[in-house]
């Protein structure tokens, strides 16, 4: 059998495993409207990607909360927390996803949302079992798109960033998975397409995380667009 190319796979979390973007927004835009913030439409696709310490100085800087950045981040968090534990919103098939992968590779999480939400979303899934590594972009010094968090969470699995590939949904995610050398899954977002860059950035595009196969992660090392 011949040895397979990639070496490890990292996943996004926010998008793929979950389906929590607009859980995010509601919560942001809740406390901003609360506490006298001015929320603005481009607001959240400003945020996506940003890491907890980026996004909430965004909240204090530019939509106008008084809190400190360390209070909104806090904040949101317990919505988010207490959101989840009522209900998980996980994408159909990611669970089964993610366990088709871990049988061939190690797996690494990648993620802008803050460390105790990774925690409690793979506690309540039950797929922590499947994760040797995680990684917040609050541990690392930039969110996406920059390639920091894919590289520390290669880093963590001993693994070449050349020869790992990336699950991602977002423009910011997509962008830092290519930035940091990966082979790239996008598996577009419905609420939050990426744009036409994004993707031509990603060496395969897949409809639904249902589609996420070896075969997929193994296939074809050209970007998408690219000729022979």
């Amino acid at each position: 059998m011949q040895e397979s190319a990639i070496e490890a796979v990292v996943f996004d979390l926010d998008g793929v495993i979950v389906d929590s973007e607009h859980v995010w927004d509601a919560a942001r835009e809740a406390l901003a409207r609360e506490r006298g913030g001015n929320w603005h439409e481009g607001a959240q696709g400003d945020m996506m990607g940003m890491s907890s310490v980026e996004w909430s100085r965004y909240m204090h800087e530019v939509i106008g909360l008084k809190d400190p950045p360390e209070e909104i981040s806090a904040e949101v968090v317990r919505r988010l927390q207490a959101t989840y534990q009522e209900e998980l919103p996980l994408v159909a098939g990611a669970a089964e996803a993610v366990a088709r992968l871990a049988e061939r590779w190690p797996l690494g999480l990648a993620s802008s949302s803050n460390r105790e939400i990774i925690d409690l979303v793979l506690d309540l899934s039950a797929l922590d079992r499947f994760f040797r590594v995680s990684v917040s972009s609050e541990e690392v010094p930039r969110g996406k798109p920059s390639p920091d968090v894919y590289l520390e969470a290669a880093r963590r699995l001993g693994a070449d960033p050349a020869r790992s590939a990336a699950v991602e949904d977002s423009r910011s995610g997509i962008l830092s998975a290519s930035a940091a050398g990966m082979r790239v899954v996008a598996i577009p977002n419905k609420r939050f397409p990426p744009n036409e860059e994004a993707l031509a950035a990603a060496d395969v595009v897949i409809t639904s995380i249902t589609e996420l196969t070896p075969e997929v992660v193994e296939g074809g090392h050209l970007r998408a667009g690219d000729g022979p």
